[in-house]
């Protein structure tokens, strides 16, 4: 079964979504990124579009529990304590900063907890999950060649961590129905970059598309 399918413009074709380079093999993980409660309540940095397609990543968590890895972002103490650039940031957000916020706000939100284990957990304190190595170190540990992206936020988050994995050579399927954003525009503009740049690095499929590659084998293991 080929789950492959073309975008179309006036021009023809320009993008191929679905699992179009050919089966994964066993070495896939999914990289469901920093669906935590605060992004889902109400804080300031509540991404309102998480509800929404919490259904959609829940579903592709349950495909595979035991492959998944959740990063949580964890912010600085307090901003005195953030390097560089960061500081202004958390001085522009202290209530976000640990020492005022409530401490369970960085868990993730109960729908995705309940996975966990076997479900693993990642922490970070950027927006990045490779800045300091120890996720490659980690997968390449699991000869993991593929990653499966999910989660918070589209043109943030979930950006530098599909930027990342591309730079160290990892295959990135992105989950088109399963990442949000609390911007439509930049939303929108970052997956027709993804679609419209990266076509030989990154994959592009819905949540449905992902579970019937499973079930059909083109997603080993």
């Amino acid at each position: 079964m080929s789950l492959a399918s073309d975008t179309i413009n006036a021009t023809g074709p320009v993008h191929k979504h679905g699992i179009v380079f050919g089966p994964t093999g066993e070495g896939w993980v999914h990289l469901c990124i920093d669906m935590q409660r605060m992004f889902a309540e109400r804080t300031d940095w509540q991404t309102p579009w998480m509800a929404a397609v919490l259904p959609q990543v829940a579903h592709l968590v349950e495909m595979a529990p035991e492959r998944t890895i959740f990063t949580r972002f964890v912010p600085a103490r307090r901003a005195e304590e953030a390097h560089g650039t960061w500081r202004r940031y958390y001085e522009r957000w202290p209530h976000m900063t640990l020492e005022r916020m409530d401490d369970g706000l960085v868990e993730l939100v109960p729908e995705l907890a309940r996975h966990v284990p076997p479900g693993r957990l990642f922490n970070k304190s950027v927006y990045s999950p490779w800045a300091d190595g120890r996720l490659d170190a980690m997968l390449r540990g699991w000869a993991i060649d593929t990653v499966i992206v999910s989660g918070a936020e589209t043109e943030v988050c979930v950006l530098a961590t599909v930027m990342g994995a591309m730079d160290l050579g990892y295959r990135v399927i992105l989950a088109t129905d399963a990442v949000c954003s609390s911007a439509d525009e930049t939303h929108d503009a970052a997956l027709a970059v993804y679609r419209s740049r990266f076509g030989m690095q990154i994959e592009t499929a819905c949540v449905s598309e992902l579970v019937a590659a499973r079930a059909d084998g083109l997603l080993g293991g």
